[in-house]
């Protein structure tokens, strides 16, 4: 599995393209807002003749979902989110201009995933986590076969999502992090949504909010 990573927006965000050796992939978080953005993405997807299966968001925050209408245009895919960031996704009609994105173009969800679904393309299979606390309807996916988890805005290198955001909880996050993610393998690639990634064992040892040297 090869992870491509970009830094999308004026708020820093990180959008992935996943794919593998059959050059099927999977968009994660598109953040790409403007034409310039938009022609970084398309121009690397057709660069390495991918075909785009699947358009995920771990979280629907307005710098994760700017350029969900382009890919889902561009590349005849559905929305897929967790049904508890319905109300986020739909408050950024009134969020995106708060944050200077007066163009933002906003796209409706298509297909909802639970804990456990397993999402499969190419030779690939990424498992659903359900990590709220930084938005209500908050997921990871994870591929365990190689030890990777697209883990959006909850957890960062030595630091923690926001909470305090609508629908953010300190406690709910705090829960996340420790009885999800810290539940994966200490080997586990955390591909974050903002900033480098990072690794559970690194996070377990370093993070200031999770307490150095958690088991």
């Amino acid at each position: 599995m090869t992870v491509k990573q970009f830094e999308f927006n004026a708020l820093g965000e990180n959008t992935y393209v996943v794919y593998d050796a059959t050059k099927e992939c999977v968009i994660i978080d598109p953040g790409c807002y403007d034409a310039q953005e938009q022609s970084t993405l398309s121009r690397f997807i057709s660069g390495e003749q991918l075909s785009v299966k699947m358009l995920l968001n771990t979280h629907c925050h307005i710098d994760h979902v700017l350029g969900n209408s382009f890919v889902k245009r561009t590349y005849k895919v559905g929305l897929t989110i967790h049904k508890k960031d319905i109300e986020t996704l739909k408050a950024n009609d009134i969020v995106a201009p708060l944050y200077g994105f007066q163009s933002y173009e906003a796209a409706t969800a298509d297909h909802y995933v639970e804990e456990g679904d397993i999402l499969a393309f190419g030779n690939t299979e990424l498992k659903v986590i359900f990590v709220p606390g930084h938005a209500p309807g908050h997921v990871a996916f994870v591929n365990e076969a190689e030890n990777k988890c697209f883990g959006g805005d909850v957890l960062f290198r030595q630091s923690i999502g926001r909470t305090d955001l609508p629908g953010g909880d300190f406690d709910t996050l705090m829960n996340s992090i420790k009885e999800k993610l810290f539940a994966l393998h200490d080997a586990t690639t955390v591909y974050c949504g903002h900033g480098p990634s990072t690794t559970i064992g690194y996070e377990k040892q370093y993070n200031p909010f999770c307490g150095a040297g958690v088991v």
